[in-house]
């Protein structure tokens, strides 16, 4: 059996990451969604295993000192999330695709580990102005909020210069139908 590979998708929130992710899911079988770990307590309807593997502080703690994770992150208010090795290599070395939808830094350290086995692509909005108009539809931000993602927004776009492909998503089919493309290419090569 083939060894499967790795495509990482980031993006600043608002920008149709999660949207395109569900739709690289929904039309390949061969792919499999990398479940993150998390220290956030589950949301109602999430299914520890299936949405996240929702862990104590100390159980994330252990797993770090282990070495266990690819990636993992802390943010705001100290919830932390991360990728366990366990769960992709098992996907990968069934032969499947795993789809990561993390942040900059996470996409960057699995860059560096899995090198030409791994796709990056960069979704972005076709501009921070845009991207405030859509963050305000979603009618979930308070101000503060807001104002974090945006500036999270200007920081992650000094970064996409570092990834394989960067798409500009003015129009999501088209972008759809772009990344479509050059994940098909990325698993069409041996």
């Amino acid at each position: 059996m083939k060894q499967g590979k790795v495509i990482v998708l980031v993006a600043p929130s608002g920008s149709g990451k999660t949207t395109i992710a569900k739709r690289l899911l929904n039309d390949y079988d061969n792919l499999k969604f990398s479940i993150s770990a998390t220290t956030r307590p589950s949301r109602e309807g999430e299914v520890n295993g299936k949405d996240y593997h929702f862990l104590t502080a100390q159980e994330f703690q252990d797993n770090i000192n282990n070495g266990n994770f690819i990636e993992w992150e802390e943010f705001y208010g100290g919830k932390r999330y991360g990728s366990l090795r366990s769960e992709v290599e098992k996907q990968l070395n069934s032969g499947y695709y795993v789809l990561f939808d993390i942040e900059i830094k996470g996409a960057l350290n699995i860059k560096k580990q899995f090198g030409d086995n791994c796709l990056t692509i960069f979704i972005k909005p076709p501009s921070l102005e845009v991207l405030k108009e859509r963050l305000l539809k979603r009618n979930t931000e308070t101000k503060r909020t807001l104002k974090e993602r945006l500036e999270r927004a200007q920081m992650e776009l000094e970064h996409e210069k570092e990834f394989d492909v960067v798409i500009i998503n003015d129009d999501l089919e088209l972008a759809y139908k772009r990344v479509k493309e050059i994940v098909e290419s990325f698993m069409n090569k041996s």
